[in-house]
């Protein structure tokens, strides 16, 4: 949900004409925790998004493979759509590591980047940790209200065996159930001995 929350707070905030979300085919720099496969991700973000046109998925990482680095990603991105302005929308904890990312300043060049920040809190560490990176004025700010939903916290739940409804959109609360997804028990199936 709070992926959601923070794109439609971008789509409102920026005036922004559409938002697609871009599920990772391989992560370059991390392992995804109990992570069932792009496929599996992709229709996730499918099912997420499902009731609001204002949204979209693209499967642009997942077809072209290798690992998933969003400079590519911008230039893949940018040569479609000539003429389109892109906006990337991070988290500020995400916004803060930019300028490790692999060529940062190719991104700051190809797409605005959209932080979604809380009452200004993270802005100036953000703000800190670019200096110095070419592009960097290409960076804006965006109120977010606070969510304290994670993508761990939703794992662990259903690890244990808690409800995640309200914490993720329904579909993705099903298709989770029924995929037996991050351990999930198997739904109960009707029937007689």
């Amino acid at each position: 949900m709070g992926h959601l929350i923070c794109v439609q707070e971008a789509h409102a905030c920026l005036s922004l004409d559409s938002v697609m979300f871009m599920p990772v085919g391989q992560a370059p720099h991390r392992q995804l925790d109990q992570d069932p496969g792009a496929e599996v991700r992709a229709r996730l973000c499918e099912r997420a998004v499902e009731d609001d046109p204002r949204f979209a998925v693209s499967r642009a990482e997942i077809e072209r493979g290798g690992p998933s680095y969003t400079a590519d990603t911008l230039r893949l991105l940018s040569a479609a759509r000539a003429g389109d302005e892109l906006v990337l929308v991070l988290g500020a904890d995400q916004a803060s590591t930019l300028a490790s990312w692999h060529e940062p300043e190719t991104v700051l060049s190809l797409a605005r980047v959209a932080v979604a920040s809380r009452q200004g809190i993270e802005q100036e560490a953000v703000t800190r940790r670019l200096l110095g990176l070419a592009g960097q004025e290409n960076v804006e700010f965006f109120e977010m209200p606070r969510v304290d939903v994670s993508s761990s916290l939703v794992r662990a739940r259903v690890a244990e065996g808690r409800p995640i409804r309200y914490l993720v959109p329904g579909g993705v609360a099903d298709e989770i159930e029924s995929g037996g997804l991050y351990g999930a028990a198997a739904p109960a199936r009707a029937g007689g001995g």
